[in-house]
């Protein structure tokens, strides 16, 4: 075993690196850029080098510098983690030239796995049944339609190169076909430098299910059975668990069994994925499941299955990649139980999932699950990166138990200010058909107005919030312990008629009356269980079930219902102004499109709060702005 290991990524992902090669003895050796230069894989890591201003492109991406400061700590091994360049053939190559240990699969079976049409042929070849499509070099526009009207449709046109749901489009006519192949083409070309696609089928309220597959320098391969991630938004995974609800012993051997074939087909060593897509209409059947494609490296959601199966595939990575045999034969392998995990995401899912940066003053997460994560209390969300900023991972005997635990944890979240999404998969997890195990990949959309809907402070959280701003003992400026003691003692304070009851509030912004029920002893006597607290200067945080409030004492406004700021929108963040859909001057209704800023590796619409009119416009497409930066207002239509 070798004895000291770079991680060239960042995070969650090297904190998660770090942990077990710290175990099994390895010195670690963390890189970063401007951005991260104070972040909690830096701290945590044995010793850390800088590699570049704060873009990935810039840092992490550059595997020249990686591979230069693992030559300067003397690291005799380079684990890329998953993403970035985890997946990149010729940075692997260029590893293994410089004479470093590469922690993953061979340059070869990456590139093989790499295209995505190559890659089916190669497993049609081996024997994996694949979806029903045209992998053909031919792209004459023409001929692509000719062969989608031969599949039918609908039909997803998928770039060969692709990857995270980029240069993909669902068509679901023969009209939109020229549209959706453009489109298709230009994405990919921008986002992968080529611009081939290939069409399949598309299944209807398909599952999305995966095998964990290891290799080992030695000809063994293994599957460590298979999870689910049909919990998917925007073709990003969102809930993802194991085993797969609805797997019989039949389907889970047939499908194993194809996934250990594809991972023999390109001679693999180290962790993988084979996923596949499932017709789940008639229930989960070997005959209705095709393989997709391979991820050539450990994946996101891989916590699930050490949980399931008691293995630290990072350890069987570490020593798989240092020459030694897979640490278990597969029937020394079984399921325990069931495993659950969610993504936390520094977002807003009611401001359609925008991400929220800054710092995160208040960063409290349950500690009765499993969770991965690259930020402490303190730390901040940059826009450089991805938002996840954890990983929710439950385990029970049950599915049942496993849900249960699972939404729970996401209710005990507490961060401020950073919104995140913890209410949102809270309430996907107790959703009825989730509850059931009827999930697909559509899930999400079809039920997008229960499960975005705006989520409200109970009337008992906003009647102590009202409370502790009319209380003359409240002191802006609290915050932590201090504060929170200040609410516990409001059990012994006692409601009476000579008190205030009526109390006119902003409830993130928004104006609303509470009213004080003086007969609660409720709010008496729990008001200190209450996740409530005083921050900053005459405002109050209400925390519950995953969500926050700020609730402050509301100033006279006038008659209007919407102040000026109201209609001020914003830029969330840095980025890029993309497009603008509007003109100084003309009439929007709510939830209109103004434009479209890109930030964060995602494209982030921003739409009109209320009727009205775009009284100013100061966006310009191609134009790069700040966070905060006024990019229009909108004028209230008169009542």
């Amino acid at each position: 075993m070798f004895s000291s290991l770079l991680i060239a990524n960042r995070g969650e992902i090297a904190c998660r690196i770090i942990r077990t090669a710290s175990a099994m003895g390895i010195r670690t050796v963390a890189v970063y850029s401007d951005a991260d230069a104070k972040a909690l894989h830096v701290r945590q890591a044995d010793e850390a080098v800088h590699i570049g201003p704060s873009p990935a492109r810039e840092s992490y991406l550059v595997g020249e510098k990686i591979i230069a400061a693992a030559k300067a700590t003397g690291a005799e091994a380079i684990h890329p983690g998953y993403g970035f360049l985890s997946e990149n053939a010729e940075f692997a190559q260029a590893v293994i030239d410089a004479g470093l240990i590469w922690v993953g699969p061979k340059p070869a079976s990456i590139t093989a796995m790499g295209l995505k049409d190559a890659a089916k042929q190669l497993m049609q070849d081996a024997g994996v049944p694949v979806t029903p499509g045209y992998l053909g070099a031919n792209q004459d526009p023409a001929h692509l339609a000719q062969e989608a009207a031969k599949i039918g449709y609908p039909v997803l046109i998928k770039a060969v190169a692709g990857g995270g749901g980029k240069g993909m489009r669902l068509v679901e006519k023969a009209e939109d076909f020229a549209d959706a192949l453009q489109s298709c083409q230009r994405e990919a070309a921008s986002s992968f430098g080529n611009q081939h696609v290939l069409i399949e089928k598309y299944i209807q309220r398909p599952r999305h299910i995966e095998v964990q597959v290891f290799g080992d320098s030695h000809g063994n391969v293994v599957h460590l059975f298979e999870r689910d991630c049909s919990l998917q938004r925007r073709h990003q995974k969102v809930i993802e668990e194991a085993p797969a609800p609805g797997m019989d012993e039949a389907t889970r051997e047939a499908l194993c069994a194809a996934a250990v074939r594809a991972a023999k087909a390109v001679d693999y060593e180290g962790a993988g994925t084979i996923e596949f897509i499932a017709d789940a209409s008639e229930g989960l059947r070997a005959d209705r499941i095709w393989f997709m494609e391979m991820n050539t490296r450990l994946q996101v959601e891989h916590p699930v299955t050490e949980e399931i199966t008691g293995v630290d595939l990072v350890e069987w990575q570490l020593r798989v990649a240092a020459g030694e045999a897979l640490p278990k034969r597969q029937d020394e392998l079984s399921i325990n139980g069931w495993a659950m995990e969610a993504r936390l995401y520094a977002e807003d899912p009611a401001k359609g999932f925008l991400p929220s940066i800054g710092g995160l003053n208040n960063f409290i997460l349950p500690h009765d699950v499993r969770v991965d994560t690259g930020v402490e209390d303190e730390d901040e969300v940059t826009p450089f990166y991805d938002p996840m900023i954890a990983k929710l991972i439950s385990h029970d005997s049950t599915r049942q138990g496993a849900l249960r635990r699972l939404a729970d944890a996401c209710g005990k979240v507490e961060v401020q200010p950073v919104r995140t999404n913890a209410w949102f998969l809270k309430r996907l997890l107790n959703d009825s058909e989730v509850q059931l195990g009827a999930v697909h990949t559509g899930l999400i959309v079809e039920k997008s107005d229960d499960l975005l809907e705006p989520p409200k402070p109970s009337s008992l959280g906003l009647q102590i919030a009202a409370t502790s701003l009319g209380n003359d003992r409240f002191v802006g400026g609290m915050r932590g312990d201090l504060a929170f003691e200040m609410i516990r003692e409001l059990r012994g304070f006692r409601l009476n008629a000579a008190a205030e009851n009526r109390y006119r509030v902003t409830v993130d912004g928004h104006p609303q009356t509470v009213v004080v029920d003086h007969s609660d002893q409720e709010l008496v006597n729990e008001s200190w269980q209450r996740k409530t607290q005083l921050y900053g200067d005459g405002e109050v945080i209400i925390m519950e079930d995953g969500a926050n409030f700020q609730v402050a004492l509301d100033e006279p406004r006038g008659s209007g219902h919407h102040s000026a700021h109201d209609g001020d929108i914003l830029s969330p963040m840095p980025g890029k102004i993309i497009a603008v859909e509007v003109v100084a001057g003309q009439a929007v209704v709510k939830g209109q499109k103004l434009l479209t800023l890109e930030a964060m590796k995602m494209e982030h619409s921003l739409t009109a709060p209320f009727d009205g009119t775009v009284a100013e416009l100061n966006a310009v497409a191609g134009a790069q702005v700040q966070v905060e930066a006024l990019l229009a207002r909108i004028e209230a239509a008169a009542e």
